[in-house]
């Protein structure tokens, strides 16, 4: 690649916010985008060409002494197998996965959406692999416990928020206020808004 097209490559692969893997056919890392970098805490130096259950940190990379890819939980690793379909030349897109990661001491269970599509390349086959995590909204369609009276939500610690700190503080989304024109008729009845 020259020098000019190398510039041109990465600008675009940061500008995209998703975390986005250059991986060959055994799920080694060739390259990163910033955004992977940044949401999993990633330096390129060191992961360079190293799989991706181990960078990641998947709860099954060590399940046998050969490492990620190897073990029998790897046999159904959508990750894996998408990059294998990607390197037959198809494109998997967005293909629903749910994921255990061993972070620190404790397991956290992620639910991601993975694409890989093959990336042409002169030297050998390579796929872009995008990972988006979707844990927060999956949250969204579980059964929220709600107050019927003061719509107060209960939280896993049977903790009661208002609507506005449950959804901050565990989906990261803030409201803004208004009133709907029946409440405006109820507090304000000589308003002139009709």
């Amino acid at each position: 690649m020259k020098e000019n097209d190398a510039s041109y490559y990465y600008t675009i692969l940061n500008a995209i916010p998703l975390s986005i893997f250059v991986v060959d056919e055994d799920v080694r890392i060739h390259d990163l985008n910033k955004a992977a970098a940044t949401i999993f805490g990633l330096n390129k130096a060191t992961i360079f060409k190293r799989r991706g259950g181990e960078v990641l940190h998947c709860l099954h990379w060590h399940d046998v002494p050969e490492g990620c890819g190897r073990g029998e939980f790897c046999q159904t690793c959508v990750i894996r197998n998408s990059v294998k379909t990607s390197m037959k030349g198809q494109t998997v897109t967005r293909r629903r996965t749910k994921v255990e990661l061993l972070l620190g001491e404790s397991k956290k269970e992620l639910e991601l959406l993975i694409t890989a599509s093959p990336l042409p390349s002169n030297d050998e086959p390579l796929a872009l692999l995008i990972i988006e995590d979707i844990s927060e909204i999956s949250t969204l369609r579980d059964i929220i416990p709600i107050c019927a009276k003061c719509k107060k939500i209960r939280d896993d610690q049977k903790y009661w928020h208002s609507v506005e700190v449950y959804f901050k503080d565990y989906i990261g989304v803030d409201f803004s206020h208004g009133l709907c024109p029946k409440c405006v008729k109820e507090f304000y009845p000589h308003s002139s808004e009709e």
